[in-house]
């Protein structure tokens, strides 16, 4: 049965399966990586892309598969799209700190460029 919301405290009083006592998020410091750990750059730029902001991750040596696998683990940890492009990968937003904090976990050695 639906039923029809009058409120945001009868929203917050919605219990949802997925949240169920056995129900476990995965923390990110528990995300491993399948790479070998290397020296990775950390850049801001909103240069040719209409004023939107996007954090770029370079330096990543391998073969464009595990170039795939190392971007899609990013974007889904933080929840945001973006693409590749050449050796690069691109995230939608400013998101310089959390990426190299995730690359850490991880085992890279992150370099913060620009301001």
């Amino acid at each position: 049965m639906s039923k029809k919301l009058n409120s945001l405290e009868e929203l917050a009083n919605i219990k949802f399966d997925s949240l169920a006592p056995d129900f476990e998020l995965k923390p990110i410091a528990k995300i491993k990586s399948e790479f070998q750990p290397q020296k990775l750059e950390a850049h801001f730029s909103n240069k040719g892309r209409a004023g939107k902001t996007v954090t770029i991750i370079k330096g990543f040596k391998g073969n464009n598969k595990e170039l795939k696998i190392l971007s899609k683990k990013l974007k889904q940890a933080l929840g945001v799209g973006g693409s590749i492009k050449g050796e690069e990968i691109i995230i939608q937003g400013n998101y310089r700190d959390q990426l190299i904090q995730i690359l850490t976990k991880m085992g890279h050695q992150v370099k913060r460029i620009g301001g």
